[in-house]
């Protein structure tokens, strides 16, 4: 780390890119956060820009690393670059932060770093040095950062808002763009303009130069400066004086490297070996590089040869002028030169400090199969897994299996190699991976696990039809052959799979429910996913009546407030939807808290997948709306993050949930038929039926009845494991339909799932709707009740609907004054909640009593932004600053940020005053966090 007081040096033809990139330091010396990734071809000048930002950041502290290829392997050895000097910052960020990125960069044994944690942990390391003074962070290459650094730094960056933090990563082009850094403010950096070429081209040349050669080589190197430098340096003065003629074609692109071969070459044999160990490790350790030096008998020529310092500097570490260099230096020696540089660093390697290192060169140095080194890679990969890594896990993995001679043993380690691509989020790479390993599997468990593991990969590529038949065909090939407890945990796979195709699925749920009831498991043995499927089983079998106990005992261990182990994620995705099915709002909501922490805490994307839609989804149902969006949010920035846009139908139909509660008809309208297309050609039957529930939700509110009664029955099932509780919008629109035959069959499916579950929510669902069918005897009496076990709730949107529901009755029976009541508070209610149809129809019912009424707008209400809102309900429960930076994953200082905007709009100042606030808004609603 370094302050910076230099003196800008001119920098030709930047002066606008330097403009630009100067308003990011002065947002962070006034407070604020910004970041930028400039983005340009090899040599087009990001490192100069990075110099110059560097001369210009007075007063800032300077962080500064470098992408190099042979660590992309590396967990986080990027992001420990970067963070070094900041490090003595780490006993002041919560517990859990510290934890995950000290054993992130090994600086402590622990579980495998959660990549949650580590990305806030770099940001609360980054905004802890702030407080001193502003930082500015650039990485240059940082498309040969290892996965894991970008993802925890594409993390932060998108999380700082008032940190005092300027960050500007530097990349090459990309085709396709970085997942990791989508999104992100993009700074594109060209070659230079002709004038500014031909100025820069001049000063280089020095000595006589032709117009017509200078424009030809301005023209064919598209102003790249790197290009007009390294030719100025090459051609000689009578081709650049124009009286001898010049190389047709000029090297562009990715030829640049064969510039720096031309020179490598001209050194002699014991420097050009120097350069290559030197790129060969970019550790840069002269310690190493020394002892690899002297195993090749050149250890004398170190610090003694000049005319390799254009390639190389030597201190703090070896290191080279630009990575084109590095690759000119690598991949300009043969094979045999490039094996032979990698055996004498892994002889100077540490064996018991530096085993990964030594591990890798091992592998490098070799051309033939060798199970010792095998076996240390796949030691590695271990380690590698044990702290996180599991994208440079498969790569210790893959390489293990290319050495591996046994053919047996080669597809065992290809096969553990594709499980651990799935799990660092990689399924088309897991793909690929098992479609090498399965032919040599001999071993019928082992073929088992590969099946299995083709289903699950089917399932993370969002095409869970294709997933649920193999997930079938490998759970009963563990049956087959006695292993009982691996065909059980397969058929929870398979039957998540089944309920999430639908009718896609072909009787796939049947077919894993009639595997469940013949493939007996342990008591001893038996799991909670276990009694789950038996659950489901005696549902389908025996109805709701004795199928629902079950599974209420299911989730009540299920919820139970104990840690969630590895296992557990498999069924957590059935427990959660059952909870929902059952109307069950409290186990529900305890699901959903375990689920999420447990998914963070696993770090992998393939754990956190199931978020897209489901638990932006539950904040919906419940009146979250703020909430919602803001999960909604966080999922489109994991579907980038993650580069399978497919996963973008994973929340799609439940986002459409949220739009039809707050009454967004166009938008509505604009996306469903895409919506339901992609859903078509993933085979995903349930998310199309949740696409035809929210319209209905969407055409109730704006009393659009018939388009409602069309898309409920749409949306409704005979698959008793999955009603989705369109029960009570079917019966609703049916009733105003006069569909009575319709709304009674609905009915007797809802009753007998409420009664048998016996929830407040369930109950107050059934008596809702017998109201809407029973005499004017009656219906005053259900619609009483129906209020009182709704208010028990989480469910708090539809309680505003049971209310604007009994309002319309009491005026539809000449009772304007009860019907006032009623429809006020159902009109707070749903205004408050932003549900803008129903507020609407609410509304309209009110002045028909005769009410004076209006709608608030903005000029009524200052409206607090999602984040804002969600920050202050966490504020005004008691949870502090860095509480809650911890549960929304950002910064202390983005957390008063936002704060202090609440304030102002709220009127108060403090924290104190945040309650009552909140609840004088109308807004004091049950708290899922």
């Amino acid at each position: 780390m370094a302050v910076a007081t230099r003196t800008r040096q001119p920098l030709l033809g930047r002066d606008n890119e330097i403009e630009t990139l100067q308003h990011l330091l002065a947002d962070a010396r006034s407070g604020h956060s910004s970041m930028a990734v400039v983005e340009g071809e090899a040599g087009v000048g990001k490192s100069a820009i990075l110099d110059c930002l560097e001369e210009l950041a007075d007063g800032m502290q300077i962080a500064r690393a470098a992408g190099v290829e042979p660590e992309m392997d590396i967990p986080y050895s990027g992001l420990h670059q970067l963070l070094l000097p900041f490090l003595n910052g780490l006993k002041r960020i919560p517990g859990p932060h510290r934890d995950a990125l000290q054993s992130a960069f090994g600086l402590q044994q622990g579980s495998p770093a959660n990549r949650f944690f580590i990305g806030m942990a770099a940001l609360a390391l980054l905004s802890d040095a702030a407080l001193k003074s502003p930082v500015l962070c650039m990485v240059d290459d940082a498309h040969r950062i290892d996965p894991a650094s970008l993802d925890a730094l594409g993390f932060a960056a998108r999380r700082m808002v008032a940190d005092r933090v300027a960050m500007i990563l530097a990349v090459r082009e990309q085709d396709p763009p970085i997942a990791a850094l989508q999104d992100l403010p993009l700074l594109e950096l060209d070659g230079l303009s002709e004038g500014a070429a031909l100025q820069l081209l001049k000063a280089r040349v020095g000595g006589e130069l032709d117009g017509v050669v200078a424009r030809r080589i301005v023209a064919e190197t598209r102003g790249n400066p790197l290009a007009l430098t390294e030719l100025a340096r090459e051609l000689s003065p009578e081709q650049l004086a124009g009286s001898e003629p010049i190389p047709e074609p000029m090297p562009l692109g990715a030829r640049l490297e064969d510039l720096y071969m031309t020179r490598i070459r001209a050194l002699p044999g014991h420097l050009q070996t120097l350069l290559l160990l030197a790129a060969a490790d970019p550790s840069g350790d002269p310690a190493l590089i020394s002892r690899a030096a002297d195993e090749l008998g050149i250890g004398e020529t170190i610090g003694l040869a000049p005319e390799i310092s254009g390639f190389l500097y030597f201190a703090p570490a070896f290191g080279f002028h630009h990575p084109l260099m590095r690759s000119a230096a690598y991949y300009g020696a043969s094979a045999q030169e490039r094996r032979r540089a990698h055996q004498a660093l892994a002889d100077a390697s540490e064996p018991t400090a530096d085993s990964d290192r030594r591990a890798w060169h091992l592998a490098a140095a070799v051309d033939v199969a060798d199970e010792t080194v095998a076996a240390e890679l796949e030691a590695s990969a271990e380690r590698a897994r044990s702290r996180g890594g599991w994208s440079s896990s498969a790569t210790f993995l893959e390489r293990a299996a290319e050495l591996t001679p046994d053919d047996g043993r080669r597809a065992t380690r290809r096969l553990a190699g594709a499980h651990a691509r799935l799990l660092a989020g990689e399924p088309a790479a897991a793909r690929m991976a098992l479609e090498q390993a399965t032919p040599f599997l001999s071993d019928a468990l082992a073929q088992a696990r590969a099946m299995r593991l083709e289903g699950m990969i089917a399932l993370a590529l969002g095409t869970p039809s294709s997933a649920a038949s193999v997930l079938l065909d490998a759970a009963e090939l563990f049956a087959a052959h006695n292993d009982a407890s691996a065909a059980r945990h397969t058929l929870i796979h398979a039957f998540e799979a089944a309920q999430v195709s639908g009718s896609f699925a072909d009787g796939e749920v049947g077919r894993v429910l009639d595997a469940t009831r013949t493939l007996a498991v342990a008591s001893a043995a038996r799991t909670a996913g276990d009694a789950l499927l038996d659950g489901f089983a005696t549902l389908r079998d025996d109805g709701d009546a004795a199928g629902v106990p079950e599974l209420a005992a299911a989730l009540a261990e299920i919820a139970a407030d104990k840690p969630v182990r590895d296992e557990e994620l498999s069924w957590l995705p059935i427990a959660w939807t059952t909870a929902a099915e059952l109307y069950d709002d409290r186990s529900w909501q305890t699901i959903t808290s375990r689920w999420a922490r447990a998914a963070r805490i696993r770090g992998p994307l393939i754990a956190l997948r199931p978020i897209f839609g489901r638990f932006p989804y539950c904040d919906v149902i419940t009146g979250r709306f703020a909430a919602a969006e803001r999960g909604f949010e966080e999922a489109r920035e994991l579907v980038n993050t993650s580069g399978e846009t497919t996963l973008h139908s994973g929340y799609a139909a439940a986002e459409l949930t949220i739009r039809a509660w707050r009454g967004q008809e166009a938008e509505s309208r604009a996306v469903t038929g895409s919506v339901i297309a992609e859903l078509t050609s993933l085979g995903r039957g349930a998310g199309i039926r949740m696409v035809h529930l929210a319209t209905a939700v969407l055409e109730l509110g704006l009393c659009n009845y018939s388009d409602a009664l069309r898309a409920a029955q749409k949306a409704s099932s005979d698959d008793r494991s999955l009603l989705l509780n369109v029960e009570p919008e079917l019966i609703e629109a049916a009733v105003r339909c006069g569909d009575l035959e319709a709304a009674r069959a609905a009915l007797e499916v809802l009753s007998a799932r409420a009664r048998a579950s016996g929830t407040d929510w369930g109950l107050g669902m059934m008596l809702r709707c017998q109201a809407l069918l029973a005499t004017s005897r009656d219906a005053e009496e259900l619609f009483a009740a129906a209020i009182e076990h709704l208010s028990r709730t989480l469910i708090v949107p539809q309680l505003a609907r049971t209310r604007l529901l009994y309002g319309e009755w009491l005026r539809r029976q000449r009772r304007r004054r009860d019907a006032r009541s009623q429809l006020r508070a159902a009109f707070d209610m749903l205004e408050e909640l932003g549900a803008a149809g129903f507020a609407e129809r609410a509304l309209v019912e009110l002045q028909a009593t005769g009410e004076r009424a209006r709608r608030r707008t903005i000029e009524t209400v200052d409206e607090l932004t999602p984040q804002e809102e969600q920050i202050a309900r966490l504020a005004s429960d008691g949870a502090s600053n860095m509480e809650i930076a911890m549960q929304l994953f950002i910064s202390g200082p983005t957390v008063s940020y936002h704060l202090q905007k609440a304030y102002r709009k709220l009127g108060i100042s403090n924290r104190a005053s945040l309650a009552r606030a909140l609840q004088q808004r109308g807004a004091a609603r049950p708290n899922l966090e």
